[in-house]
């Protein structure tokens, strides 16, 4: 499925201990949120239609490029999710419908003195990662098809394999299924430029209140090597959902497995 036509945001700490791990907690200091170790807030990584840098579709699906300048560049393995967007009237998003989900690398690169989330997260062509499938999503709340449901990573560095983020249930996600939606509509319609934050409301304006978005929901926290390792050329990138229930957390393709893997460059 192509997503060139679809808003793309991402979710700011929706699991635990990420944030500190990459080192971006100080970013969100004046970021006041209702609940300790909840999510900080929604950024955009893709504007369709923007002038800005965020209109360069850089989503690939097999090659990661790292940036031409020196960056430290670290894999986030996230879930992706299709979401139907509905308006009212007045432009302001009410409803949510989860369509589809697949695996996602919301790479990012550490960089200093970045004043926006977004400035980190796109920087030119395959600076991003999609699965080469989707998984359609029954219903968006427990009892569902996400329930059974595993995320990891692994870095493959001259022949070793590495695990990257630490194995997952989708159920550890802080902010899940409704609880998730409804914060997401409200962001999409509140949430003000303010630190590392910016109005949503004015990208989807600027987007001309498009259909749908494609939100990564929060990567995982890092295993060891994840941690202290970052992306070098000829590195593979492997981002892997898998229903536990059916799947081994391997690169052993299935139907009910969506693998996403990426040479870097």
């Amino acid at each position: 499925m192509n997503v060139e036509n679809v808003i793309c945001l991402g979710v700011a700490g929706n699991f635990a201990h990420h944030l500190e791990q990459a080192g971006e907690l100080k970013d969100f200091e004046n970021v006041v949120t209702a609940e300790a170790d909840t999510p900080k807030g929604i950024f955009p990584f893709y504007l369709p239609g923007s002038d800005s840098f965020l209109g360069l579709y850089a989503i690939g699906t097999d090659t990661l490029t790292l940036p031409t300048y020196e960056a430290n560049a670290q894999v986030e393995p996230e879930i992706a999710v299709l979401f139907d967007i509905v308006y009212n009237d007045e432009r302001q998003v009410t409803d949510l419908i989860a369509k589809q989900f697949t695996t996602f690398n919301d790479c990012t690169i550490r960089k200093e003195g970045a004043k926006k989330i977004s400035e980190k997260k796109s920087w030119g062509l395959n600076s991003k990662g999609i699965g080469d499938k989707w998984i359609a999503i029954d219903k968006f709340e427990e009892g569902g098809i996400m329930d059974s449901y595993h995320l990891c990573s692994f870095v493959r560095r001259d022949g070793v394999v590495y695990p990257y983020g630490v194995d997952a249930p989708l159920l550890g996600y802080s902010y899940f299924y409704t609880k998730l939606k409804n914060w997401l509509i409200d962001k999409m319609n509140t949430q003000v430029d303010f630190g590392p934050l910016e109005n949503i409301a004015e990208h989807l304006k600027t987007c001309h209140y498009p259909n749908q978005a494609l939100v990564s929901i929060g990567a995982t926290a890092y295993a060891e090597f994840g941690e202290h390792n970052y992306l070098q050329n000829g590195d593979e990138v492997y981002v892997i959902t898998y229903d536990k229930q059916k799947d081994d957390a391997d690169f052993t393709a299935s139907p009910t497995k969506v693998i996403l893997h990426q040479k870097v460059q």
